[in-house]
């Protein structure tokens, strides 16, 4: 017979899981609710961009229309025993550990180190070289000195999700196409999470993102979903690491809210959404004044704090036009000038193809500048939006995209909270 306390026990039971409560697990590798990333992107390293660091391209010589467009091309014009020795050397000197310790000076928490699923695994046609997990192991032990947070960014995959050079395939989005790139895309995912949910980086690795900037509109996005899906459950099967899911440019509407839910799946915890923004990739968006630009960003950060997933911006730049060299792609001009996709000239490139400091230090263009990055700065850790990670660290000439350039020119603040303009957004 059970006692007066046992039957008011669960009759208190009963009544409390009649409401919907929400079992979501505190995550002990960090505290998305409370605590705020500022955060930079190591792009350009383990995965090549050509406007980052053009000189790996230029190395080719003849005009644009003759060099390869993505590290794919790049490796498969070396080959592989020459590609390997460049890349060697690129990512022996493009970052190290001095640019830690200037991140960590900077006041900066957080780094989002970019990776192909080359680096692990490839297909048997592949041109592409390994060798890059070694500098992501010594970027992630350099963050354990300098008390930075890491997350590991699966930037490409099998046949590009995207058709961008930063998936290290350009004009191709082949991912879905078949059933053997996603399991390989599932496979590298096992072996990112097995080896990365050791204890050994729990102080460091506090997020696995599935996939950057899936081109949504480009894709079955219950595909999509179903990849998000099972790379949880691998990720989750090795361990503690909090699962980052991209927005696949699908926001603003709450698409993403019933999406690996706790409340509708309560063994779901620790998934966060990246959100990126960037007002520069269409000739509306470029035509825009600082203060609509402005507008703009607060509007995001009102929006993207209200929805259900930790949210924060994985990628945002101080870039005011499209005009950095290759930015759109290889043997690709801009926007902003009428040479790319667009016949309506907005403005000259000249001042921003190379960093050009001059340019920079008119009062009014850098008061500009300065007002696009703080407000930024404020919107992305605004409510539920739980911080900021700038494209990117550095570039070899491009001032618009370059945080440390920008820091020189205090056009981002130091301290980071800093403001010369404040309450922009009105909150």
């Amino acid at each position: 017979m059970l006692s007066s306390n046992i039957l008011f026990l669960l009759s208190f039971l009963s009544i409390v899981y009649s409401f919907p409560i929400k079992l979501e697990k505190r995550n002990s590798r960090f505290n998305y609710q409370d605590e705020t990333i500022y955060g930079v992107n190591i792009g350009g390293w383990l995965v090549l961009e050509p406007y980052i660091t053009p000189s790996l391209f230029e190395a080719f010589g003849g005009d644009d229309s003759t060099k390869p467009v993505d590290e794919y091309h790049f490796c498969q014009r070396y080959g592989n025993e020459l590609a390997t020795e460049i890349l060697q050397n690129h990512w022996s000197n493009w970052i190290n550990e001095d640019d830690f310790q200037q991140m960590a000076n900077f006041g900066l928490n957080f780094v989002r180190i970019p990776i192909g699923y080359w680096a692990f695994k490839t297909l048997d046609n592949d041109p592409y070289v390994q060798g890059q997990v070694d500098y992501l192991d010594k970027a992630l032990d350099w963050c354990k000195t300098y008390g930075l947070k890491a997350w590991i960014d699966l930037h490409g995959t099998p046949g590009s999700q995207n058709g961008f050079d930063n998936s290290g395939l350009r004009d191709s989005i082949d991912w879905q196409s078949t059933q053997s790139n996603i399991d390989l895309t599932l496979q590298v995912l096992s072996e990112i999470s097995v080896k990365y949910s050791s204890s050994y980086y729990s102080d460091v690795v506090i997020g696995i993102e599935l996939v950057n900037e899936p081109l949504g509109p480009s894709l079955n996005m219950d595909e999509l979903i179903q990849y998000y899906e099972n790379g949880y459950q691998i990720i989750r099967n090795n361990g503690d690491v909090p699962v980052i899911i991209h927005d696949a440019f699908y926001q603003f509407n709450g698409y993403w809210n019933n999406i690996l839910n706790t409340e509708i799946d309560p063994s779901v915890w620790d998934v966060i959404l990246d959100h990126h923004h960037y007002q520069i990739f269409s000739v509306g968006e470029l035509q825009r004044s600082i203060d609509d630009h402005i507008s703009y960003a607060c509007y995001t950060g009102e929006v993207e704090s209200t929805e259900y997933h930790n949210t924060l911006c994985g990628e945002w730049t101080a870039a005011l036009t499209d005009c950095a060299k290759w930015l759109n792609g290889m043997a690709r001009g801009a926007r902003y000038d009428a040479t790319y996709l667009n016949d309506e000239w907005i403005g000259s490139c000249n001042d921003l193809y190379t960093a050009n400091y001059d340019y920079f230090t008119d009062p009014t263009i850098k008061a500009n500048y300065r007002k696009y990055v703080e407000v930024q700065m404020d919107a992305f850790t605004h409510g539920k939006m739980n911080g900021w990670v700038f494209w990117c660290w550095k570039t070899e000439n491009l001032i618009e995209w370059d945080f440390k350039q920008l820091v020189s020119l205090d056009i981002i603040p130091q301290p980071l909270t800093d403001r010369q303009y404040y309450n922009q957004c009105g909150w």
